[in-house]
């Protein structure tokens, strides 16, 4: 398209080259005004296929998962609308909840066992020392025995010797922490059942990150293995 100097002139692939190279614009001595309402009547399909293009050719092939902080968990699970599971990578574990679980009793009757049901659902405790992961330190994922919601990387177990299952830490946003109506204990709870987890102390002198033990009764945990 020949034209005036002042004139913009511009060259555009046609649709069947576009994968092929980037679009070439070919600008004469066009004032910066007349160029900006110029570039405001070009078709906008191309620039966004383009941009699709480049954005897809540009990222890596294999998804990457982080570990998301406590307070932007929420924000996290409403949007990304998978369902319940985890994804493990060499760098971690994401823990991910389809949303909350609210079952009726009778519906919790029919899928836990009695011990299960008394644990989680009433906030009893399993004796000491009897527990199926009280000595247990397979490479895995705890996840919560009512609703398969993961709670802790096997990373983060250690031998307390109190009896029960003890970790440092849950993933980010999994559990939930609520005062005893004494004041005296800290009951920890899954996140997206509330199902009844144990307690959580703190200070007691433990060689770990957080100088914590999150006290679990084994009856609330499932295991997957796996890295």
């Amino acid at each position: 398209m020949a034209t005036s100097t002042s004139t913009l002139q511009f060259q555009l692939l046609r649709p069947s080259n576009l994968f092929l190279r980037k679009p070439s614009l070919l600008i004469s001595s066009t004032p910066k005004t007349h160029l900006t309402q110029y570039l405001s009547h070009i078709h906008s399909p191309i620039k966004s296929t383009y941009s699709q293009f480049t954005s897809l050719s540009s990222s890596s092939s294999k998804p990457r998962f982080s570990v998301s902080s406590e307070s932007n968990f929420g924000g996290f699970l409403s949007n990304q609308k998978r369902r319940r599971g985890f994804y493990s990578e060499r760098r971690g574990v994401v823990a991910m909840a389809g949303g909350p679980v609210q079952k009726s009793e009778d519906e919790w009757r029919a899928i836990l066992s009695p011990e299960q049901f008394r644990i989680l659902r009433q906030k009893g405790t399993e004796y000491p020392g009897t527990g199926e992961y009280n000595k247990f330190y397979g490479d895995g994922v705890y996840t919560c025995a009512g609703c398969n919601t993961p709670l802790y990387k096997s990373t983060t177990k250690f031998d307390s010797g109190c009896g029960w299952p003890a970790f440092f830490e849950g993933l980010p946003g999994a559990i939930t922490r609520t005062a005893d109506p004494d004041g005296r204990r800290i009951e920890i709870t899954c996140t997206a059942c509330g199902g009844h987890l144990g307690h959580v102390f703190k200070g007691e002198g433990f060689k770990t990150p957080t100088d914590e033990r999150h006290c679990v009764n084994s009856v609330s945990l499932k295991f997957s293995p796996g890295s």
